[in-house]
């Protein structure tokens, strides 16, 4: 049966690409230690794997990566939150699914799966599976869509101690509030989780209802709202300490300062 391989570093992704036939679906897991969805999807993964038997010439791969520890390889795909998924045959992305849906990814997995041994030529733009495995259109109905999306919302915001929302990425933020408050996290030593609200519409638009708060970037601790970047201030203001919970400098390991 199939294995997940854990990939440590550049040299050893490159080479794992490298000696996999075109005809190979590779899965790809980008995760992260800090957050508890990983872990929950490192064991979907794993029954998963153990479904698809050991061929030759190898019919699916699937690897592990740590998004934080090798960042480039995350930057290649687009990875601004984890748990993420991408699959990948002949060198071109099929499809990317983002969250901790067991279905979705099971779904899409499934569907690629079953074209072993023909290189697709379609679209290799990222997209997020929409359908299931039969190809059914699937009717969603609007509250149980929402109640979805605000399951996955709660999860995201409690991803890790220091949860930040924001337009960019931390190496390249996209607006001047987001860009001022990664330089505060930063000076304060914190280490944090993101998410990028512009390359997910969903969770744009549906954190500003489930969090009561209509802009960005939100910073959230705990998985509670602290607010954007003049209530941080204003917070730090008030009290310089209340990000030292969180402080690498103060814990020497800040996934042990908070609970």
């Amino acid at each position: 049966m199939s294995a997940i391989k854990e990939i440590t570093s550049v040299e050893s992704w490159e080479e794992h690409v490298a000696s996999l036939p075109p005809s190979t679906l590779l899965i790809v897991s980008f995760h992260a230690p800090w957050a508890a969805p990983c872990a929950q999807m490192a064991n979907v993964l794993s029954t998963l794997a153990s479904e698809y038997p050991v061929s030759e010439p190898p019919s699916t791969s699937w690897v592990s990566i740590n998004a934080e520890e090798l960042p480039d390889i995350s930057e290649a795909y687009n990875v601004t939150a984890v748990p993420f998924l991408v699959l990948i045959r002949g060198g071109k992305v099929l499809e990317t699914v983002s969250g901790s849906s067991a279905v979705k990814v099971r779904n899409a997995i499934e569907s690629h799966a079953s074209k072993t041994g023909v290189v697709a030529t379609a679209d290799t733009g990222a997209a997020v599976t929409t359908g299931n495995a039969g190809g059914e259109i699937e009717t969603e109905d609007p509250e149980k869509k929402k109640e979805e999306l605000f399951k996955r919302l709660g999860d995201l915001v409690k991803a890790a101690p220091v949860m930040l929302f924001m337009k960019g990425t931390p190496s390249e933020p996209k607006c001047g509030f987001s860009r001022q408050l990664v330089g505060i996290l930063r000076e304060n030593a914190v280490k944090y989780g993101f998410f990028n609200i512009l390359a997910d519409d969903e969770v744009r638009q549906g954190l500003k209802e489930f969090a009561d708060w209509p802009t960005y970037p939100q910073l959230w601790v705990n998985g509670e709202l602290v607010g954007g970047l003049d209530i941080v201030k204003e917070e730090l203001s008030n009290d310089p300490d209340f990000l030292k919970p969180f402080s690498v400098k103060a814990n020497g390991d800040v996934s042990a300062a908070a609970s």
